[in-house]
Parts: structure tokens; sequence; C-alpha cells
């Protein structure tokens, strides 16, 4: 069956308990189910464990797309979400003992060489765990949290937990104090905050504070966006800085809310967050070419970072995992129709026969291209960490 014929008899079989979207058939007569699966065991997990650094720990994430390592240099967040990964595949995939040990030997990899002086996490280390650049990006200290959580869901460990909670204590008062700038690779100016600062916050921490500064001033329900840069006070700033909303972030925080919803049994945001994911959908496909564009402008002009107009496969990947969520959610149909519109053009478009991993930078006509974007590493988080929770998802219909 070709997903783009997915309407009304599709529809009427889901809501008549004939069909589940598990079972959907995808190309090559596959369920959904089935596809995903495949992709993480044939796929994804064959293509990172040939990266691991088995003598130190952690990941040669500074590679080619092919998977050619190009650097044995290490950054702290590539380090942690490999972590993150591996614990993950042995929680919630495949009790493989190598999984858990690898996240295990990369974690301690970590706590003995990748903090300053300060305890703070440092942003670039050597692969033997010398620091190269120091603690630019707290986002390094909230994947490091977030990845001891995901072990210790599989392993308990109270050593580890406690060491987790002393990381996000330091975290949540850093991003309080006047001077806070630590956003690497993209730096904050004085005078702003960001988004992306609540955003995993709201993931790692649980705390009520943060999905409500997400939902009640950085999304602006008048605009129909979500957007990335206020002032220290909340208000929106001047110029295109003021205007610039990166669709793949809005969703993925989106996704993060409703984990936190759902916990709270608060249908009212669920419903909220969704609508969210949509306008975003809406707002940030490239109607021309297709897929989500890596940013926009809510006024309609040019957007502010550079690279906008590129299609990258994190937001793709974010997409798939919470349109799934928000059908599971809502029922509405409009999550579904939208699901198959970008795993179509995901898939299509990202996928690299032989390789297992999908290709990570695409020019706005969606062909390849090599020039830097962000970091310069091939990262072992967002495809990985869609396909089990998608997994899950699926497995629980």
């Amino acid at each position: 069956m070709d997903p783009k014929r997915y309407s009304v008899q599709w529809r009427l079989a889901i809501t008549q308990g004939m069909l589940s979207i598990r079972d959907t058939e995808v190309k090559g007569g596959r369920s959904l189910l089935s596809a995903w699966r495949e992709l993480l065991a044939d796929g994804i997990i064959p293509f990172w464990m040939k990266a691991l650094d088995r003598e130190y720990g952690g990941v040669f994430s500074c590679m080619a797309e092919d998977g050619t390592v190009l650097s044995t240099e290490k950054y702290t967040w590539s380090q942690a979400r490999m972590a993150w990964t591996l614990a993950a595949l042995y929680r919630r995939f495949e009790g493989r003992a190598e999984f858990i040990e690898h996240a295990r030997k990369t974690l301690d990899f970590l706590l003995t060489h990748g903090r300053d002086e300060r305890g703070r996490f440092v942003y670039r280390m050597s692969r033997e765990g010398v620091a190269l650049e120091g603690a630019t990006s707290i986002y390094s200290d909230c994947f490091v949290a977030y990845a001891i959580e995901e072990y210790c869901k599989a392993v308990p460990d109270a050593g580890l937990a406690r060491e987790r909670e002393l990381i996000l204590e330091r975290v949540c008062r850093r991003v309080e104090q006047p001077d806070f700038s630590e956003t690497a690779p993209y730096a904050l100016p004085a005078g702003r905050r960001v988004h992306g600062i609540p955003m995993i916050l709201t993931e790692v921490t649980g705390l009520d504070v943060y999905p409500r500064l997400v939902m009640d001033k950085f999304v602006r329900p008048e605009r129909r966006v979500l957007l990335e840069y206020l002032g220290r006070d909340y208000a929106e700033l001047p110029g295109a800085e003021g205007t610039f909303v990166n669709p793949g972030h809005a969703i993925e925080s989106m996704w993060f809310v409703l984990h936190w919803a759902m916990r709270r049994g608060d249908q009212g945001t669920i419903a909220r967050a969704a609508e969210v994911v949509r306008w975003h959908l809406e707002a940030g496909w490239d109607k021309e070419y297709g897929g989500i564009f890596l940013g926009l402008d809510a006024a309609g002009g040019e957007p502010f970072l550079q690279n906008s107009d590129k299609k990258v496969w994190w937001p793709h990947t974010e997409a798939l995992y919470a349109l799934l969520l928000c059908h599971k959610l809502t029922g509405e149909a409009w999550c579904m129709e939208w699901y198959w519109r970008v795993h179509e053009w995901s898939f299509a478009k990202f996928s690299m026969p032989g390789v297992g991993e999908w290709r990570q930078r695409l020019d706005r006509k969606g062909e390849p291209i090599t020039e830097l974007i962000a970091l310069p590493v091939k990262d072992p988080f967002h495809l990985p960490r869609a396909a089990l929770l998608i997994v899950e998802l699926l497995a629980a219909e």
C-alpha cells in the first residue's frame, strides 16, 4: 500500500480497529514496526558499534557520512549522547552486555576527564581525555546528566545518581546568572535567553518550571510559532534575532513537553503541545522541494542563522516520533497525514543503503552536501533515539 493513498480507506480501517498503525505496510511489504526495528538492528546498531573507542571509552564521531573517521577528537555532546544511546539500547531494545558495558566505560571517561576545575564539562577533548576547548556549552553537562539517568534506569547506581543530581543543581543555578553565555555551538549574546535551555531542562530535570517557561514564554500563540530567542525579561527582541524560528527544535521541545504532561495527566497541555507541533510542520515544510527547513523567520524575512534553507536529518527524526506520539495522545488525523509525508521524504532522502545510518546534511533541494553545520560530527543520537522511541510506542499499541 502506498502511504500517499492512506486516506479514507486507511483511516476507516484504523478507526474500526481492522488495522493498527504498527501493522501498516510500508515500502518492501514490511509493517511500520518491522521497518523501524530493522533500521535499528541491521543499520544503526552495526554502524555505531564499529565506531566505539574500545580502549578509552566513548565514540569516534568526527567522521564522514559513510563512517570514515576524520579525527579522534571527542566532543562531549557526542560522547554523552552515545552513552545515552547504548544504555537505552540495553534497556529498551536488546539486553546485550556490550551495550551497557560501553555505556559505563563512556560515562567513566567523561566523569574522569571531562570536567574543568569548577566541575563544568568541557566542550571538546582529545581521544585520551585532554581538554582542547573548555566549558563553553552547558548542553554538555545536560547530556551527561541525561545519559546517567538512562544508565541508572537500566543499572541502578546510587553514586552515579548523586553525580547526576549535582550536575543538574549546578546547571540550574548557572543558567539563571546574568552573565550566562555557555551555549556553544551558537553564542548567546548578553541580555538574551534561548529556548534551548528550558527545552533540554524539561527533559532532563522533570521539574515543572521549565516546560511552563517553554509554553508560557517562548510559545507565541499570536504568531503561531515558538521563538528561539527572547530578552532576559522574556520580551521579544527586535529584528531577525527576535523572529527566528527553528522548526525542528520546536517540535522536539513539544514532545519533551508531551512526556511531562503525560506524567501529570494534563490533557490541556497535551492538546496545546500537539497544536504547536502542527504549527511548525505547516510553517517549516518546504512546499517546493519538501522537507523541513532548518530555520525560518516568523515575519517572513531572512532567517537569523546561516544554513536555514538546508535540510538536516534531526528535525525530521524528531518530527517522526513527535507525530506518532501526538496521534497516540490525541487521535487526530492530521498527525498521521503529516507522519507519512515526513516519513516518505526522509526515508527517500536521508537513507544510505549499505551504510546503516542516515545522511545528515542536504541542500534545500534534498541533494547531499558536505559543508559543516554546527558541530563537525556525525551524531549518534537523533536517529537512534527516534527509532528506539518509535519502536517502543508502536510495540505498545
